[in-house]
């Protein structure tokens, strides 16, 4: 974001003209009428962007006032795409279970991460469902999880043989709770009344994010493995530095994103770090493309759409990569797995397919197959439901 220079002098002389004109206007009868200012507990966060637009990531403003309106008033396409977020709401509780330490593993999904990410993730679908209805009990709800965790967690602890495997899921799991809180503080409904988050669960929240950031999110990178942990973590600082208005961290992770992106997927699309190398597998390149995605999308609602077009427009490569594979027309395919429509295809194709809009990007996004829930046959890595909040949204 650029900002213009001001010289010293020109804001001092602005300064003084102010505070002459507030002397002269704030008379004794002007400060009577001034209500009581209010306690920290209840005091309702001023929702005015200072650094960045807001909500920033993944939804605005004009975003979600569209998809409202389409499913408020019987547009078939965007009911059918919502029943999935009614359905993880319908399918989930919220899990009580706040804890202070969450345990977490590599290669399998512990009660602890169910109940951290899929609470996340419930947090997330419940904020899109209050935005879609203004219905009070919804926003409740998402601030009852919010502050659950803020208040208690504390730590991450490992088990298996990667120490660094909690960076990766503090990665994965605070862009999600930023998002959800993204919509909470700002967005106000067409119906209803905002959520009125507290200066209280502002700060309470905002420790709760740079715990995720300082003890792990920025040691994602640590064991170089130039592929989705180092995007997942530039992810999570862009997520988490639209929400605290931080320039620095939001700009940490667009410089991590940028720097590995070329590591990550090669000229033609390949990546030998996701896909025959460490991960035999038709998930794990999909990560990279959908963190890349949200990156992208996050960085384009702030007004920059630099990463879409990095290193020659790496990111699309890499789906014109997976297009070709799907379609059986790679010159060189993988040999170590097949991957086809028939799998799981991750939620970032939404997003990427709304900013491209080729014809391999219409072609997987046309083949997106979410289960019941709204998630790629259950993974609770990345946020989901962007078939409801992404696909067929024209922004102005």
């Amino acid at each position: 974001m650029r900002t213009r220079k001001i010289s010293y002098s020109i804001i001092t002389s602005i300064a003084v003209l102010l505070v002459a004109v507030l002397l002269v206007k704030c008379t004794k009868k002007d400060m009577a009428a001034q209500p009581a200012a209010k306690s920290a507990a209840t005091k309702t966060v001023n929702a005015t962007a200072t650094t960045f637009i807001h909500p920033g990531i993944l939804n605005t403003q004009q975003s979600l006032d569209i998809i409202a309106n389409q499913a408020n008033s019987g547009n078939a396409d965007r009911l059918a795409a919502y029943q999935y977020v009614l359905n993880y709401c319908n399918n989930h509780s919220p899990s009580g279970n706040y804890k202070a330490t969450v345990g977490v593993a590599g290669g399998v999904v512990t009660p602890d991460e169910t109940s951290f990410k899929g609470d996340a993730l419930l947090a997330y679908a419940l904020a899109l469902r209050w935005a879609k209805t203004g219905t009070a009990s919804y926003a409740t709800t998402v601030k009852q999880i919010l502050d659950g965790w803020a208040n208690a967690f504390r730590n991450m602890s490992v088990t298996g043989d990667n120490s660094h495997q909690a960076a990766l899921e503090a990665s994965w799991a605070a862009p999600t709770f930023a998002a959800a809180a993204e919509i909470i503080k700002y967005y106000q409904p067409t119906t209803g009344a905002a959520a009125g988050w507290t200066t209280a669960e502002n700060t309470q929240f905002v420790t709760f994010l740079n715990r995720l950031l300082n003890q792990y999110v920025v040691h994602a990178t640590d064991p170089g493995y130039h592929n989705n942990w180092d995007i997942s973590e530039g992810y999570a600082e862009m997520a988490i530095g639209v929400f605290e208005d931080n320039q620095t961290v939001y700009n940490n992770g667009l410089n991590l994103i940028k720097t590995v992106l070329p590591l990550d997927i090669n000229a033609d699309g390949s990546m030998p770090n996701e896909i025959c190398g460490s991960h035999n597998d038709c998930v794990h390149f999909q990560y990279s493309l959908t963190g890349l995605s949200y990156a992208a999308n996050i960085a384009g609602i702030q007004g920059d759409l630099s990463i879409y077009s990095a290193s020659n427009s790496r990111l699309l490569a890499g789906y014109n990569y997976q297009y070709q594979w799907y379609t059986n027309t790679l010159s060189n395919p993988p040999t170590c797995t097949n991957c086809t429509t028939s799998g799981k295809i991750w939620p970032g194709i939404n997003s990427a397919d709304r900013h491209y809009n080729t014809t391999a990007t219409n072609y997987i996004q046309s083949h997106y197959n979410p289960d019941s829930d709204g998630l790629p046959g259950g993974d609770v890595s990345f946020l989901c439901w962007t078939n409801y909040t992404h696909h067929n949204v024209v922004l102005n």
